[in-house]
């Protein structure tokens, strides 16, 4: 019995042919997407995770102010007990107190170190206050306090929430121009592996139009391959990165900054829309790199 026919190959992987499936452009081009990928990866984990610290030490300070009091140690306890019974009678408190000698040791412990002599210091004394759903009266209190406690004095935490507002934001767009410089170096680094490969190749090229063949198809042969290539190496280095930032440090109070920089909830989605990301700018930079080569040529 006669075998068979095989079944003719499709356009699309005819094209294929043309382009060399190994050598030094393929692994350039596999290596620098999945370097890069693996860059966005931890530039969206970073960036993600400080808004999110930024918005956390933001909500924390919203609700609460605190009243800070100086005044001389046969004072100190008079005007506490002004200030207290101050807070008692004014709406839009819903509780306060005041720290004592243990909480402010623990407060300044990470600066001066434990075993901190807390009386022996002219350290303020501080009062906690918790806002109420609607809030007090700031300047109603401060003019109150002013009154009845003259070394009173209220911070409502307003000029350290603003700055923690603003880090957060420009964070964020730091990390949104980290990722778009990103793109735009594995963007250069395919356009120059894709003119090298045409290059490499323009004796081949040159038989391709001999027999009739269009740059169109040509390009689509170059585009393919290299936008392959691209998702292939943009995917490994997701998958890597990924790896590592769930091998980060979980968040934990007491390490602040330096730990919980992940991803939480649908955060973990995010990652997997970058290797299409990069193979749609592989194929665009591709694109245009090749047509302009195959002008070259001719």
């Amino acid at each position: 019995m006669r075998p068979p026919a095989a079944k003719p190959a499709s356009p699309a992987t005819r094209a294929l042919e043309v382009v060399p499936p190994s050598g030094p452009t393929a692994w350039l081009t596999t290596f620098t997407a999945g370097a890069m990928t693996f860059l966005c990866v931890f530039a969206l984990a970073l960036s993600l995770a400080s808004g999110r610290l930024a918005n956390r030490w933001s909500e924390a300070l919203a609700k609460t102010s605190t009243i800070r009091l100086s005044a001389p140690a046969e004072q100190v306890q008079i005007q506490t007990d002004a200030i207290l019974a101050a807070l008692a009678t004014t709406p839009g408190i819903a509780s306060y107190r005041a720290l004592d000698d243990a909480e402010t040791r623990a407060l300044l412990e990470p600066w001066f170190g434990p075993g901190l002599p807390v009386e022996a210091l002219p350290i303020p004394r501080l009062i906690e206050v918790v806002e109420a759903d609607p809030p007090y009266d700031s300047e109603g209190l401060k003019q109150r306090l002013a009154a009845e406690a003259p070394g009173a004095l209220l911070d409502d935490h307003t000029r350290w929430r603003r700055p923690l507002a603003e880090a957060a934001s420009r964070i964020r767009l730091l990390g949104g121009l980290s990722i778009a410089l990103i793109g735009a170096a594995m963007a250069a680094m395919i356009t120059l592996a894709a003119r090298a490969a045409l290059a490499t190749n323009a004796e081949v090229i040159r038989v391709l139009r001999l027999v009739g063949a269009k740059d169109s198809y040509i390009a689509r042969a170059f585009v393919r391959r290299f936008t392959l290539r691209t998702l292939a190496g943009a995917a490994v280095g997701a998958a890597a990165g990924l790896i590592g930032v769930a091998a980060l440090p979980a968040a934990d109070a007491a390490g602040g900054f330096l730990t919980g920089l992940g991803f939480t909830g649908l955060g973990w989605l995010w990652p997997f829309a970058l290797p299409p990301l990069a193979a749609i700018v592989a194929f665009l930079a591709t694109r245009r790199a090749a047509f302009q080569k195959l002008r070259e040529l001719t």
